[in-house]
């Protein structure tokens, strides 16, 4: 499971978020965002874990480890209104493309 979740973080391209019950649907695990945080703390820093936000755009993380969350999102151009993100804005969608007919 946590190589799944670790892959679809993987795909949250620089400039966007998701929230962690995203990535547990996108990962085919709907309903296990608390999976996701295991997952993420299991995955190192070679996983873009600051991408992944808790419910209506908020850092979750406390202290020096939210702090550095919130740097790293804005140094990808990702902006705040209060200790929000717009997800509208800056969220990202894991559906897949439709494959056209005759394809």
């Amino acid at each position: 499971m946590f190589e799944r979740v670790l892959a679809t973080v993987r795909r949250i391209p620089k400039g966007k978020v998701a929230t962690y019950g995203d990535v547990a649907a996108a990962s085919g695990y709907p309903g296990a965002a608390r999976q996701v945080v295991w997952a993420l703390r299991s995955g190192g820093k070679a996983v873009p874990w600051h991408r992944v936000l808790g419910a209506k755009g908020r850092i979750l993380l406390t202290g020096e480890n939210g702090f550095e969350q919130k740097l790293r999102l804005r140094s990808e151009g990702i902006s705040f209104t209060g200790d929000r993100i717009d997800l509208s804005e800056f969220g990202h969608s894991f559906k897949r493309r439709q494959p056209r007919k005759g394809t």
